[in-house]
Formats: structure tokens, C-alpha cells, sequence
């Protein structure tokens, strides 16, 4: 069965080889894995992850699609190794398929349209991957991963839930039809809220994530300082927080601090964030 690729959803079929297999083992599956796949398309991708992991929950938005998947994978979902849904993966709730109490992970070939509010319910959502693996469109990877003084809201958010990785880039000839831009593989690892519980960051380890066990601050300040924080990205950060540099500086932070920097700060031994959050 041929299915022409939906504009209206932002299809674009991968159909190289190599590309395929880089974002399988970007995920590092072992046989007692459960993965939940978005947007499994033809099942190119699916049939690759079943050979590797114990569990797979396969969300599809577009309904013509079903069909071709259920036959392809008749036995799979027979013996409950493949658990296919219908549904909108930015209305599913991945508490109902029991996913709140397993550790899974997560590939997905996203819609580029749908990028940012997938990220923050996956990253956000209680029930979170312990690991991502996203085909996004490259511009959007590349600031995902920027480091120093190219981080934005958009990096910060994803570093202080987890560690973004840049895989490998894929040319848009990989995909039917091709997107006017290339794409790129992304793997987000060590995904926790541990950055929301600790009062002192200090850098640890593999993982990179700040660790300590005081004073905690929440998502939703921690957000709110990020905003106000680039509201002017030029502008100093005791400006767009409308605090005065004093108060920067008896935080752990330099009084000179752009909003680029914060990355840097939070990650950094001296910067007491839940007492910043105090401040602003």
C-alpha cells in the first residue's frame, strides 16, 4: 500500500538507510527497553526499534497510516510487543499506557511545527522519558546544543532537564518528499527535574547536572527568570531583571552577566539560583 505524505501534518518519510539506523542506536536500546515512537510513518523506524526493545507504544496522528501499520505488524501487536495508537501525540497521555511508572524512551521524527510544544510536554510532563531521540530540523538542533554565548531560552530549557547530544546532520533527500532544509539527529540524555531540587549547583559527573540536596526552586520561577532574563539579550542581566547588580553579585553571579551566560551560572559553583529566585 502507497501513502502519499500529508502536507497539512507536516509528513516527510525517511526513507535512508543510514539515517535510520544512526537514530537506533543514538537510543542505546537493550532488550528490556519500552520506547515510545512518534510519528511511526510507514513503520521503517518501528521495525528496527522492535529488534532491539522489549516494548514498543507507537502514537500516529494520520488515520491511513493505521491499516498499513496493523498488517505490517500484525504479529507484534498480536503478542503485545508493539502497542499501536491513533491518537495526537500532543493530546496523549502517557500516564493512561502506563509509561508514568516505566522507564522509557523516547524517538520521535517530528512535525518541525510542533517542536517546541512537544519539547516542553515531554520535559515538563511528570511522566518523563529517562531519553529522547528527535529528527528536527537543523537550525532548530544546532540551537538546541549551542554552548556559551550562543545559548538561548530554547537550549537552557532542554539543558537544565537533560544533556542534548548532536548525532549527525541528514541531508533532505533522505526524506519523501524532501523538506526545503536539512534535519538533524539529536539524542537529550540524563532527562531529570534534579536541577529544580537543588539549591547550590555544582557540575557533576557524566551527566553534566548540577547536584545538591538544600533548597529547591521551582519550574514555573525558573522560567520566569529565563524570560526576563532574555527580554533584551544585549541588555546586562541585573537590567532585564530589574534587580541591581549587588544583588547579582552577592548571588554568585557577575555583575557584567548577559542573559547568554546564564547556562554558565546555573552551572557554576557559586551561583545560589533559589536565592536569586528571592531577589527577582
Amino acid at each position: 500500500m502507497f501513502i502519499h505524505s500529508k502536507k497539512s501534518l507536516g509528513q516527510h518519510f525517511l526513507r535512508n538507510r543510514g539515517a535510520l539506523e544512526k537514530i537506533v542506536a543514538a537510543a542505546e536500546l537493550v532488550p528490556t527497553d519500552t520506547v515510545l515512537e512518534v510519528g511511526p510513518g510507514e513503520g521503517v523506524l518501528t521495525a528496527l526499534i522492535l529488534e532491539h526493545a522489549e516494548k514498543v507504544v507507537a502514537v500516529e496522528k494520520d488515520a491511513r497510516l493505521i491499516p498499513l501499520l496493523q498488517q505490517k505488524f500484525s504479529a507484534e501487536i498480536a503478542s503485545g510487543k508493539l502497542e499501536l495508537i491513533h491518537a495526537d501525540i500532543l493530546n496523549f497521555n502517557s500516564t493512561d499506557y502506563l509509561l508514568l511508572t516505566t522507564d522509557y524512551k523516547l524517538v520521535a521524527n517530528l512535525p518541525y511545527y510542533i517542536t517546541g510544544q512537544f519539547l516542553r510536554m515531554f520535559l515538563q510532563n511528570n511522566a518523563q522519558p529517562n531519553m529522547m531521540v528527535l529528527l528536527l530540523q537543523k537550525e532548530v538542533a544546532k540551537r538546541i546544543v549551542a554552548a556559551d554565548s550562543k545559548e538561548s531560552i530554547l537550549s537552557i530549557s532542554v539543558k537544565c532537564y537533560g544533556m542534548p547530544q548532536y548525532i549527525g546532520t541528514v541531508k533532505a533527500g533522505s526524506f519523501s518528499p524532501p523538506p526545503k532544509v536539512d534535519s538533524a539527529i539529536v539524542a537529550i540524555e540524563d532527562i531529570s527535574k534534579d536541577f529544580f531540587r537543588h539549591h547550590h549547583p555544582v557540575p557533576t559527573g557524566k551527566s553534566g547536572h548540577p547536584s545538591s540536596v538544600e533548597e529547591g526552586i521551582s519550574e514555573e520561577k525558573f522560567f520566569s527568570i529565563l524570560k526576563k532574563g532574555f527580554a533584551h539579550p544585549r541588555k546586562l542581566l541585573a537590567s532585564n531583571l530589574g534587580i541591581t547588580s549587588d544583588i547579582l553579585e552577592k548571588c554568585g553571579v557577575e555583575k557584567k552577566a548577559r542573559a547568554e551566560n546564564v547556562y554558565l551560572l546555573m552551572t557554576s559553583r557559586g551561583w545560589e539560583l533559589s536565592e536569586l529566585a528571592r531577589e527577582v
